[in-house]
């Protein structure tokens, strides 16, 4: 059984037991979340009705904050004397899935 989640701004396909990377959540360590499911596969049923979804639950629980990979970002202008280093790094969640309840 597996199911398709909304977390944040993307799509992931979850399981239980999965640990996976999303964006930032409010909550600290051990906290449980939930997820919002798209669909739910369970051997050869596909479930992809809004109807039905709306009573599956895709449970989640905080596992640590986590940052992303560092990010340059690095501005030049030939000529000029202007030039601008910058970096950048994600804050995200890392979550493990324990429950989907069909």
């Amino acid at each position: 059984m597996y199911a398709i989640v909304r977390a944040g701004g993307r799509q992931e396909k979850v399981s239980v037991g999965d640990v996976l990377l999303i964006d930032k959540t409010s909550g600290v360590a051990g906290d449980e979340i939930q997820l919002q499911p798209l669909l739910v596969v369970d051997g050869g049923t596909v479930t992809s009705d809004a109807s039905k979804l709306a009573k599956v639950k895709v449970t989640a629980e905080v596992v640590k904050a986590a940052k992303g990979p560092k990010i340059t970002i690095l501005k030049y202008k030939n000529k000029t004397g202007y030039r601008k280093r910058q970096g950048h790094r994600q804050p995200l969640t890392q979550v493990k899935i324990t429950a989907i309840d069909a």
